[in-house]
């Protein structure tokens, strides 16, 4: 009995021990789940952390399924809802532009082919708002023991900023580089109107203003002074200063504009001009204003690829602050340019004044236009709108505060040109332009002297008392402000007038010859014979 007692005594023992054995095991073994669910959990938490902190989204692509999820981003970044389409990779390859498309899908599958194990590739995506976004991804393929890969795991990164900021760099350089082409184009051809002016106005005096000759040379006289307006627009758009507004009438304005117009939209786009029959005037910039007007008419052409009309409208409107809240209270001139073109999404007219936005492409457009544009039209106290809709058309309404019209200038007859005696030197290496002005000045009484070079010119100072020197500033052996500064030092008493087909602020700016006089091409006799009177009376003028 006794010892029958002992042996369950003992082996009950033994069961309590290996109970509390299992239990102690299942313990350590729940704690090494919670353990690695908790490490799990955190290393979820980690990386979502991370891809919120940079912004980007991530993908995790199943190469053997085909699935596809979005652990992050795919609504913060791209504006899709999580629960929506996107768990495919056709829903992928649909967002990513057409042109890059078949790119980034070949280049994806070198990458698995060649057993790399990153791969990092830029497209452009659309978002959910259908504008398009610039991503760079950058993903890690992930194989099996046998080196095939089964997954792919990407950051999307957007770098549609980065790229803007490039394109604007490139645009800038390319522009600065027009703006100098510009420049010189325009100074050469200053040089032709200068010896057209000149020599048509000589032309009518010696004919003595009458018979048909006179008519046909103020013809030309005209032409000439349309094409000088040109190279002044070409030289505005290569300098850098801010352009002053004048009181213009804004109908005048359309119908100078309105031949450049019909040469840049072309023979299948028709110009409809709608101009109120009263004089209204706006304060503008002129060549601001022409540069806003074929801005929008550039636009328009784009938007009717097949033809269409393009309509330019004038007319006056008052506003109490309620209609236009954007505008004070007051009367206003309202300049519409209207197409019957594609016209826009809403989505597209949110974003058109935006810097750098464009419906057009990287190799058609800055998206500087229309935000330049709005610039200028707010600069000059006004407010600009647009209307459109989906394939009806486009109408940009343009409002400028209109102003009181400039007082009637008083009729003067042409009077007399100034002449003297003195001796006077022309350095002029553009042959037409020194024999018209040596032979202008000359027929006012001067003692004229003749130069093509600079070192030619200097001989004939050291020999010969001068009077005053009107030199261009572009010489074949120095610049003209260098020659200034050397007369300066070797001939103090002499007068010095300088001349330029280009901007003085493009020529003498930061030197001392910034103080001289200045005569721009192209001049003619009358300018010439002011400006050399002035020089030689030593009064600037303004």
């Amino acid at each position: 009995m006794r010892a029958t007692t002992a042996t369950h005594i003992q082996t009950r023992r033994q069961q309590e021990a290996a109970g509390k054995n299992s239990s102690q095991r299942k313990s350590n073994e729940n704690q090494r789940q919670t353990s690695r669910k908790t490490a799990a959990t955190k290393g979820a938490d980690y990386h979502q952390l991370v891809a919120r902190a940079t912004k980007d989204a991530i993908r995790d692509w199943d190469l053997t399924s085909g699935a596809l999820t979005w652990p992050q981003g795919l609504d913060s970044l791209l504006g899709y809802s999580p629960s929506g389409s996107g768990q495919t990779i056709a829903f992928w390859q649909q967002q990513i532009h057409r042109d890059d498309r078949s790119t980034i899908a070949a280049s994806i599958r070198e990458a698995i082919k060649s057993k790399a194990e990153h791969w990092s590739g830029e497209y452009r995506f659309r978002h959910a708002k259908g504008h398009y976004l610039h991503l760079l991804e950058r993903a890690l393929l992930v194989r099996d023991k046998n080196g095939r890969a089964v997954r792919l795991v990407g950051t999307l990164m957007d770098v549609t900023s980065r790229k803007q900021l490039r394109h604007q760099l490139s645009h800038s350089q390319k522009m600065e580089a027009f703006g100098q082409l510009a420049g010189g184009v325009a100074h050469d051809f200053n040089n032709f109107l200068t010896a057209i002016l000149g020599y048509s106005d000589l032309l009518v005096a010696e004919v003595q203003g009458r018979g048909t000759g006179a008519k046909y040379l103020s013809e030309i006289r005209s032409a000439a002074g349309r094409a000088a307006s040109l190279t002044r627009q070409l030289l505005t758009f290569s300098r850098r200063e801010p352009l002053e507004p004048r009181i213009l009438e804004v109908n005048m304005l359309i119908h100078n504009l309105e031949r450049s117009i019909l040469r840049l939209l072309g023979e299948n786009i028709s110009v409809l001009c709608e101009l109120m029959p009263e004089k209204k005037h706006i304060k503008v910039d002129p060549d601001q204003f022409t540069q806003i007007i074929i801005n929008l008419a550039v636009n328009a052409r784009d938007a009717m690829p097949a033809g269409g009309t393009l309509v330019l409208k004038t007319e006056t409107i008052s506003t109490n602050g309620k209609s236009l809240p954007e505008l004070p209270s007051g009367k206003y001139v309202r300049i519409s340019v209207i197409d019957n073109g594609m016209g826009m999404s809403e989505e597209v007219k949110e974003h058109l004044f935006e810097p750098f936005f464009s419906t057009k492409g990287d190799r058609h457009g800055s998206g500087l236009g229309l935000a330049t544009c709005y610039g200028i039209v707010r600069q000059s106290g006004g407010h600009i709108t647009v209307e459109s809709e989906h394939a009806k058309g486009t109408a940009v309404y343009i409002y400028l505060p209109e102003v009181a019209a400039p007082p009637a200038a008083a009729y003067r007859k042409r009077p007399k040109l100034p002449s003297g005696t003195e001796t006077i030197l022309v350095v002029e290496d553009d042959i037409s332009v020194r024999h018209v002005a040596v032979r202008t000045l000359r027929m006012l009484g001067y003692n004229v002297l003749e130069a093509f070079r600079a070192d030619e010119a200097k001989r004939l100072i050291e020999n010969t008392a001068i009077n005053l020197v009107v030199s261009d500033i572009v010489l074949p052996d120095m610049s003209g402000c260098d020659f200034a500064d050397w007369m300066r030092i070797n001939s103090p008493s002499t007068q010095i007038l300088l001349t330029s087909g280009y901007l003085p602020e493009m020529t003498t700016i930061g030197t001392p010859s910034s103080e001289l006089p200045f005569l721009s091409k192209p001049f003619d006799p009358q300018q010439l014979a002011e400006t050399v009177r002035a020089s030689l009376d030593a009064v600037v003028l303004t």
